[in-house]
């Protein structure tokens, strides 16, 4: 258990966002895979939409790294555990290769993953070559694995982008930017998987296109060393937690959701948009996801409304995030102004926005403990609750999102990542109040406290939650 594994990795970067970094990693993840190798994928800070593409194109769960939220200790056991089944680990950046503190640039360095670059090659010929040297060069310590070209027009273009490297740099193929290949997005970033019936085609048209100019060979090996293991302890054992899953409730970390059956619960599956009634459990969880696409069918589903609001007069456990927020809210209305009226749990109502009403890293000190997490939202509230507490960005950025309790109900516009601090995690979740504060102080000890002064403890999340 204390031996290093070995395994091919890259990390997928570009010059900037939208440059189509998940269709780059999809295609090789689904090109390696058709290949009869075993793929996993990774994504960079917090993201809900990208892991499902990528799950669908490598056949496996695709997990967050990230040195503030996920932490150092549990990204290195995330690795060393992939490195013990995959032929090749593949891990996708977030935003610029270089933008936020930590980057993903920073990130491949702890771990001596080579970077990967994806240039979008779309009215460029030798520039290509430029910006690859300065991906390459800027940071004179960081591994550099070569450059991929996306959104190339026809065989002489790529051949255009693959002259004008210099110094040696590698060239990984390029992946044509024909219509069919690309997938499309929306406010909060890509379309769900689920959503997208030719989404298969759509990949292995992507990794045909992508295998017709490129070296099929695995990238070298990676040395991953041993992490210090800690086993989960039995916090949740027996408790039944409903959670929430359809199409309009789909952000869920699937980190956080290993953790919750880590530690002894059941997890039962339900949708608020179809299903009549709640599955027999003590807790209710309500993660994020797109509940301005769906409110109008969930105010219609009466029963289900009368179910949660039963659910919480019981008193018993119940932790919504963001979207799981807005559907207990009074009302919800969308860009077009249709209103709905939806749990009224919350005494308050949303208005969903044309523009990001809030992007930061978020970390909130809750009576049970420090959480981490993050918040990305296109939705505004007005209520006159009193927050319980509110989160802090490790960056100085915009957020500070209240988080609001009434009984056993906990509500927030922050996405919590439930591996930052388990045993408060279990505290929200369990239906015995006075057991879950019964070790309050061992509680608050067991999170990373937030340091400000410290670059590689802060960082900025994903454009995408």
């Amino acid at each position: 258990m204390t031996q290093p594994r070995h395994c091919s990795a890259v990390l997928i970067a570009a010059p900037a966002s939208g440059q189509g970094k998940t269709t780059v990693t999809a295609a090789l993840a689904r090109l390696h895979r058709n290949q009869g190798r075993k793929v996993r994928v990774f994504k960079c800070g917090p993201d809900f939409l990208d892991p499902m593409i990528l799950e669908r194109a490598s056949g496996a769960p695709v997990y967050q790294l990230d040195m503030w939220m996920v932490g150092e200790q549990e990204s290195r056991r995330l690795l060393w555990e992939a490195a013990g089944e995959a032929d090749l680990i593949l891990i996708e950046g977030v935003m610029g290769l270089f933008d936020g503190t930590p980057s993903s640039a920073d990130l491949a360095r702890h771990f001596g993953v080579p970077v990967l670059g994806v240039i979008d090659g779309t009215a460029m010929a030798q520039t290509f070559g430029a910006l690859a040297l300065g991906l390459a060069r800027y940071q004179p310590d960081l591994p550099f694995a070569g450059v991929l070209a996306n959104r190339v027009g026809t065989v002489r273009h790529a051949q255009l982008l693959e002259g004008s490297l210099t110094e040696g740099l590698r060239w990984y193929g390029a992946l044509s930017r024909e219509t069919g290949i690309e997938l499309p997005s929306r406010h909060l970033g890509l379309v769900q998987a689920s959503e997208l019936n030719d989404l298969d085609l759509r990949l292995d048209a992507a990794a045909d296109s992508l295998a017709s100019s490129c070296d099929v060979a695995l990238p070298p090996a990676v040395e991953f060393a041993a992490p210090e293991m800690i086993a989960a302890e039995p916090l949740l054992a027996g408790v039944r937690i409903a959670v929430a899953r359809d199409e309009a409730f789909a952000f869920t970390y699937g980190a956080s959701l290993d953790l919750l059956r880590a530690m002894g619960a059941e997890l039962f599956f339900f949708s608020p948009i179809r299903d009549t009634e709640l599955p027999e459990a003590d807790s209710l969880y309500l993660p994020g996801g797109y509940p301005e696409l769906h409110h109008v069918a969930l105010s219609q589903n009466t029963p289900m409304l009368t179910a949660i609001r039963a659910h919480h007069a019981a008193g018993k456990p119940l932790l919504a995030e963001c979207g799981g927020m807005l559907y207990l809210l009074d009302s919800l209305t969308d860009v077009e102004g249709t209103r709905a009226e939806l749990v009224g749990l919350l005494a308050g109502d949303a208005v969903m926005q044309k523009r990001l009403a809030a992007l930061a890293l978020q970390a909130v000190e809750l009576p049970e403990g420090l959480l981490r997490g993050h918040t990305y939202h296109h939705s505004l509230t007005s209520t006159e609750l009193e927050p319980i507490a509110r989160g802090l960005s490790p960056n100085g950025g915009r957020g500070a999102e209240a988080v609001y309790r009434e009984g056993r109900m906990t509500a927030s516009y922050v996405h919590f990542y439930f591996p930052s601090n388990p045993s408060a995690i279990a505290a929200l979740f369990v239906p015995d109040l006075e057991a879950a504060f019964a070790s309050k102080s061992d509680r608050r000890t067991a999170a990373p406290t937030l340091d400000h002064q410290n670059p590689v403890g802060a960082g900025l999340p994903a454009k995408r939650p």
